[in-house]
C-alpha cells in the first residue's frame, strides 16, 4: 500500500495501529495529509484533531462499504456520538441504525485511534517532527504528567531495588505502578489524570 513505506525503519518491527488501518481501509493518501496537516506553518492542526480526521475516516470509508451515502455533515455528527463515552438515546440510537446498514459498530468502536497513535505514526513511521513555540496545552500537559510519572515509576523502583539489597525489604519480582487520579466532587466521578485530560470534560457536562 502507498502508505506503509517505514522510513524510520520501525516498519522491521510490528507495524502500528495506524499503518494497520490506513491499510484495511484503503486510505493510502491519508498519512501524507496527517503529516501535511501536523507540520504546517499556518492552520497547524493538532494531534487531538488529527485523531478525529482520521476517525472520521474511518467511519467514512465503513459507510461507504456498507453501501450508505451519507448527507453532509452526517459522519461528523456520527462520529461525535460514538466517540460519548457517556450511554444516551442519541448515541444508542446512531448505533442502531449503523448495525441495521450493515457495520460492525464495536470493531469501528475499536478501530478508532487516540492522538497518542496517530503521535507514534507520525513520528516513528513517517519520520516527522514539529516543534513549536506554542504547543496545544493538552498535549504539553498530558507530555509532563506522564514525564513526572515515569520519573516516580523509576525512582520508587530504585528505592525498593536498593532495599531489597540492602537486606531490608523481603519482596519477590516487582513491577510498580504509579496512578493519578482526579475526582470531580460536584458529579462524584473519578478519572485517570491523563484520560480526564484527554477526554477533556468530567460528567457535570453531561
Amino acid at each position: 500500500m502507498g502508505d506503509t513505506d517505514d522510513r524510520s525503519g520501525a516498519g522491521r518491527g510490528r507495524r502500528s495501529k495506524v499503518v494497520r488501518l490506513i491499510e484495511e481501509y484503503g486510505l493510502d493518501s491519508v498519512g501524507e495529509k496527517l503529516e501535511r496537516l501536523w507540520t504546517a506553518e499556518e492552520d497547524r492542526r493538532s494531534l487531538r484533531q488529527l485523531a478525529t480526521y482520521f476517525n472520521r475516516r474511518l467511519l467514512e470509508r465503513a459507510l461507504e462499504r456498507a453501501g450508505v451515502r451519507p448527507l453532509e455533515g452526517e459522519v461528523e455528527n456520527t462520529y461525535r456520538l460514538l466517540a460519548d463515552d457517556a450511554e444516551n438515546a442519541d448515541r444508542t440510537r446512531v448505533r442502531r441504525r449503523l448495525e441495521r446498514d450493515g457495520l460492525d459498530v464495536e470493531a469501528l468502536e475499536a478501530d478508532f485511534v487516540t492522538y497518542q497513535a496517530i503521535r507514534t505514526y507520525l513520528q516513528k513511521h513517517r519520520g516527522a517532527e514539529y516543534t513549536p513555540e506554542e504547543t496545544d496545552p493538552i498535549e504539553r500537559e498530558v507530555a509532563n504528567v506522564q514525564r513526572l510519572r515515569g520519573r516516580v515509576d523509576s525512582v520508587t523502583e530504585g528505592k525498593l531495588e536498593q532495599l531489597r539489597s540492602g537486606g531490608h525489604l523481603d519482596i519477590g519480582s516487582f513491577r510498580t505502578f504509579v496512578d493519578v487520579r482526579v475526582v470531580c466532587e460536584d458529579c462524584n466521578t473519578q478519572f485517570d489524570v491523563v484520560d480526564l485530560l484527554e477526554r477533556g470534560r468530567c460528567e457535570c457536562s453531561e
